[in-house]
């Protein structure tokens, strides 16, 4: 009976060993990627840009955040802002701004197409459509744009590019919940996001995408991206059909977040593991062995002796202080809260990927949308329209 308790132990602790290790290792590879500088661009300098920015009211940092887009160091590029609702109270700040800025050219858009179940895209096909130039970058209203904001997108460009995209990076948490949300967009989801992409698996992300618009246009058009209830997954699944590769950029951009609730970061972990799981059900799987706290916690339930605990601790440490790490080189938010942080997000871990699996819905702002696949031939008729 020892001698299976024994076995027992060595197996658990060698399996804890080896999810941990791949851990390891994909930290390992973005702390060594992010930030990096990558020659051999080859965007064409200074080529005119059209940024397009869906607005939906007003949020926390409103203001600051668009702002930013009229005060980018770039030689040639507009601001079309794109408003679904003509009732929608950012209207009186973005005329504000425009005004503030007359060396800018800007434009606002009212009014949305319906050419799909994602509220965001339908508020974006307008601006598309409206952009003047070859170059398009579709970016949300709450990306904090430094002054190289397009120079730092076109960076990346390369001759086998399709996208470039750039996940978002949770800054100025204010509140504990705030930077559990840091713990999932930052050392988590954008550290799988870098080391997906160093394995030739770029992955898009709707936060900030630079588009050659003639290839977007070969393929459909704006309204191809309405193949998918999410708008990056169906742009990822779009430029790997084309041979094309989805790059990230060197430096990830910010998104202040602020305060945040409990709810609140449940519901958008939740609503977004489901878009995961119904877009990319072979990526989403494992993703249950992507925090520390079930696999130690599983290894401590099956192993026997102080010495096999005292391993598993010493797993957990190497891990949390790696992802802690991770966040210090990158320049990310860190606090003396972010290690407990870490240790709540894990423990959300496994409810968050049982709950993608039971239901195909989710609401956003207010939306009820159903998010299972859509068939083919319902699709056809968007993809083509001019």
């Amino acid at each position: 009976m020892d001698g299976a308790f024994a076995s027992g132990t060595l197996i658990a602790l060698a399996l804890c060993a080896v999810v941990m290790l791949v851990n390891l290792a994909s930290l390992r590879v973005a702390g060594r990627r992010i930030g990096a500088v990558r020659p051999g661009s080859t965007f064409p300098a200074g080529a005119p840009v059209s940024l397009v920015r869906p607005v939906c009211g007003l949020e926390t940092f409103s203001e600051e955040m668009l702002t930013r887009g009229f005060r980018l160091d770039y030689p040639d590029y507009e601001l079309i802002f794109c408003v679904a609702d003509a009732g929608d109270p950012i209207l009186p700040l973005l005329h504000r701004l425009i005004a503030a800025h007359p060396g800018v050219p800007a434009r606002i858009l009212v009014g949305d197409e319906r050419v799909s179940d994602n509220p965001k895209l339908n508020n974006c096909v307008r601006g598309w459509e409206a952009a003047r130039h070859a170059w398009v970058v579709l970016a949300d209203s709450n990306v904090l744009m430094p002054p190289d904001y397009l120079q730092r997108l076109q960076a990346a460009w390369r001759a086998d590019t399709g996208l470039v995209c750039s996940t978002p990076i949770g800054a100025r948490p204010a509140g504990f919940m705030a930077e559990v949300e840091c713990a999932f967009l930052n050392t988590l989801q954008a550290r799988w996001q870098y080391a997906g992409e160093a394995l030739g698996l770029g992955f898009a992300q709707g936060k900030s995408m630079l588009w050659h618009k003639p290839f977007l246009e070969a393929r459909g058009g704006i309204r191809a991206l309405a193949a998918e209830i999410a708008e990056d997954a169906a742009a990822t699944k779009l430029v790997r059909a084309a041979g094309r590769h989805v790059h990230l950029v060197a430096a990830p951009f910010e998104q202040p977040l602020g305060p945040r609730s409990a709810g609140e970061v449940w519901s958008r972990q939740l609503r977004w593991a489901r878009l995961r799981r119904v877009t990319f059900p072979l990526f989403f799987a494992p993703e249950i062995g992507t925090g520390a706290l079930l696999p130690l916690g599983l290894g401590a339930a099956f192993v026997e002796g102080a010495p096999a605990l005292l391993a598993l601790a010493a797993m957990g440490a190497l891990w949390y202080g790696a992802e802690y790490r991770l966040a210090a080189r990158a320049g990310w938010h860190r606090s003396p809260r972010l290690l407990l942080a870490f240790l709540v997000r894990d423990a959300m871990l496994p409810a968050l990927w049982t709950g993608a699996w039971m239901q195909s819905a989710i609401v956003w702002r207010g939306n009820a949308m159903d998010i299972r696949p859509k068939e083919a031939d319902r699709l056809r008729p968007r993809i083509g329209t001019a």
